[in-house]
């Protein structure tokens, strides 16, 4: 149900990728401006991400969770009414900003009930099949461009939305226990997220992954050109989509067999090391005159799976210190990744230049600052053990 519920904004955002060219026909868009649909999306996600934590850390996460999901229904078939391009970039930002529960509270869900590295590795478990969303997304929006245009694949994503939501309605309890509601209060609220990104221990672990996945969007948001265009291969462009998302549900998926044993930190600090090994090829290939698309393919799917090790145990760990407080940790975390992912991506998205420099290059940077951010966190001192679960009692001692 958590994969699925995060899933919903996978599928917002991946099913359209095949439709940009029609869209940017259909509504007079030009150049890059078409990744527009995506970038903001993102962005607006990430600073609505802000509201639903602390609102369910009073309230309850069902009825904030349910509002969100009633919301990405009913703008879904708002987006597929459009008639020109300003419309669909001011609803989608509202979309994003109202929506963003149904990605922020999942994590405050399960930190209600796991912690350490066993939160770990329920996050990993979630993480196969949100990511496999990705990886088939596009070719259910080529399968629907078959059969219709490109508004029907927004009729397509309420419809998943009305299915999630029935779901989370009918069997979904409330995981908030009445001893940790907090206070609707600016003062109280302030101080919870502020705690949330205060400690030296977190801080690296949120900036660091807010960088590479920012990278990763980079990815998203010039995809279809870089297939497209650059490769001269857009027949291929779901396939080529999909290898790359696939592998990281395959990491995920493997995380989730080792985290426990391991460690969070062990596992992801040895699949940061490796992300920045294949990121230099990356930039050695790209500026190569004769880089294929068999080239960047294997090497972008790699990466992407050394993400699927990093992303799931970075969230973990930056969460584990705050049981009283997950929605407003949540919130936080969730704000600062996404609008510092968001911005980073739809930035390297609009240098696509015709070739995959620039991408390269952010993938190479970001590894880089995100490596000397973890050594922040840790003081110095990677590969640390594994952390043993903390459960309520011993959080409030914390």
């Amino acid at each position: 149900m958590m994969a699925m519920l995060m899933a919903l904004q996978a599928f917002g955002i991946d099913a359209i990728l095949p439709a940009l060219d029609d869209m940017a026909v259909a509504l007079a868009v030009e150049g890059n401006n078409r990744q527009f649909v995506i970038g903001v999306f993102l962005l607006a996600a990430g600073v609505g991400a802000l509201v639903p934590g602390a609102l369910a850390d009073r309230f309850g996460r069902r009825p904030i969770l349910l509002g969100s999901i009633a919301v990405y229904i009913a703008l879904s078939l708002a987006s597929a009414l459009v008639t020109n391009f300003d419309q669909l970039i001011a609803i989608r930002a509202v979309q994003g900003f109202f929506g963003a529960g149904i990605v922020a509270l999942p994590p405050a869900i399960i930190r209600d009930r796991v912690g350490g590295d066993k939160m770990a590795k329920m996050m990993s478990l979630i993480f196969v099949i949100f990511l496999m969303v990705p990886a088939i997304a596009p070719s259910i929006g080529e399968l629907i461009l078959l059969v219709a245009d490109w508004r029907a694949i927004f009729a397509a994503m309420a419809l998943q939305g009305i299915l999630v939501g029935s779901w989370v309605y009918f069997r979904l309890p409330e995981s908030l226990t009445d001893e940790n509601r907090q206070l609707i209060e600016p003062r109280v609220i302030a101080r919870n997220m502020g705690r949330a990104l205060s400690q030296r221990s977190v801080v690296g672990y949120i900036l660091g992954s807010s960088l590479v996945f920012g990278a990763l969007f980079g990815f998203i948001n010039s995809s279809q050109q870089l297939i497209t265009e650059t490769f001269d291969a857009g027949d291929l462009f779901p396939i080529v989509f999909g290898i790359c998302a696939g592998s990281m549900a395959v990491a995920s998926w493997s995380n989730s067999r080792i985290v426990e044993r391991f460690g969070a930190r062990r596992v992801s600090h040895t699949a940061l090391f490796a992300f920045i090994f294949v990121a230099g090829l990356q930039v050695w290939f790209a500026f190569q005159p004769d880089e294929s698309l068999w080239h960047f393919v294997p090497l972008m799917a790699i990466n992407m799976m050394l993400l699927g090790f990093i992303g799931s145990n970075f969230g973990a760990i930056a969460m584990n210190p705050f049981f009283s407080i997950a929605g407003a940790a949540s919130s936080m975390h969730g704000f600062v990744r996404m609008t510092t992912a968001a911005l980073l991506g739809g930035l390297i998205g609009y240098s696509y230049d015709g070739t995959a420099q620039p991408l390269a290059l952010a993938l190479l940077a970001s590894g880089l600052v995100c490596l000397a951010l973890v050594v922040f966190s840790e003081k110095g001192k990677l590969f640390g053990p594994p952390d043993a679960q903390l459960g309520p009692t011993k959080m409030r001692n914390v």
